[in-house]
């Protein structure tokens, strides 16, 4: 397994790991679960620390694939800088979690309006989550590139 691969099988989990814990989130304040609130708050800390390797693999990974043939370094640029953007909010959702989850567990009068601070924050990495995930696809697959059209073959 060489460092694209790698990185190609580490970058969905900062992505699919807060996604749960956004719905779990949601579950949590409807029915007023706090264990169902730590679960989350243990989710968007799970995906934070998965943020490090995804994100740590990628300049080894251009290093092998910004040479290939149909490779254009401007889809790579894109990538790296919505990468690199998605990182720190998802830090940031982390250091927020870890938050929430001290108030939750010391049972804080502040602790669910943290909750819902947690699942906007959440809501913005999202929003981020899907900006890093397509400009990393249109790497490799210009079928979603904005404006593509596919040219028959006769």
């Amino acid at each position: 397994m060489n460092a694209a691969h790698l990185h190609l099988v580490l970058n969905h989990f900062p992505i699919i790991v807060p996604i749960i814990g956004v719905l779990i989130m949601i579950t949590a304040l409807i029915i007023k679960s706090e264990m169902l609130k730590k679960v989350a708050f243990g989710l968007f800390f799970l995906g934070a620390l998965f943020t490090l390797p995804a994100f740590g693999t990628g300049e080894d990974a251009e290093e092998i694939i910004e040479n290939l043939p149909g490779i254009e370094e401007k889809f790579i640029e894109n990538h790296e800088e919505a990468a690199e953007t998605f990182a720190y909010f998802s830090y940031g959702l982390g250091i927020l979690s870890i938050l929430g989850f001290w108030a939750n567990w010391k049972e804080n009068s502040f602790s669910n309006l943290l909750s819902f601070v947690v699942l906007l924050f959440a809501f913005v990495l999202l929003f981020f989550a899907k900006e890093v995930g397509t400009t990393g696809g249109e790497i490799r697959h210009p079928e979603i590139r904005k404006g593509f059209v596919l040219e028959e073959v006769n």
